[in-house]
């Protein structure tokens, strides 16, 4: 019995996880009068309850996206992947990831340190987990929508 409520459980944080990176609102800021968008660090922070940010376009639409993610110490995915390529910048704190095959399987200690400044490229369907162990970690994500996130099964 506590295997299904942990199961159960387990089923319905993974959804809330897929659902906030796909939930993200309308862009921080609109386009000027001559189409130019400046967006000031204090226009990027994630609305409060929220870890996601959108910078430009809609990662639900047809188009180029532009997302911010933040992960607090200790949060991140679990097995999954996208149906479009992801270009990643880590802009603050060292993120730790696993790509490729071998991350169908969850398994914390088999990730990769990632440090801010990196660049990752994720392909279309690129099978892959992510988190911040130790500290906040905020990661710049660009992609063409519409994007789908498909969590593998463990």
């Amino acid at each position: 019995m506590i295997h299904k409520q942990f199961v159960t459980w387990f089923g319905c944080l993974l959804a809330l996880m897929v659902i906030d990176l796909q939930s993200v609102s309308a862009q921080v800021v609109e386009p000027d009068e001559h189409g130019f968008m400046i967006a000031a660090p204090a226009d990027l922070l994630p609305a409060e309850g929220s870890r996601s940010t959108v910078i430009y376009g809609d990662p639900k639409k047809p188009g180029l996206y532009v997302i911010q993610i933040t992960f607090a110490p200790g949060r991140g995915s679990r097995p999954h992947f996208h149906s479009t390529a992801r270009y990643i910048t880590v802009l603050k704190g060292t993120w730790w990831v696993s790509t490729g095959p071998d991350s169908d399987v969850y398994d914390p200690e088999n990730m990769r340190r990632v440090e801010a400044g990196t660049f990752i490229y994720e392909p279309p369907n690129g099978h892959h987990y992510d988190m911040a162990k130790d500290e906040e970690v905020t990661v710049q994500i660009m992609g063409m929508g519409p994007v789908v996130t498909t969590s593998i099964p463990q």
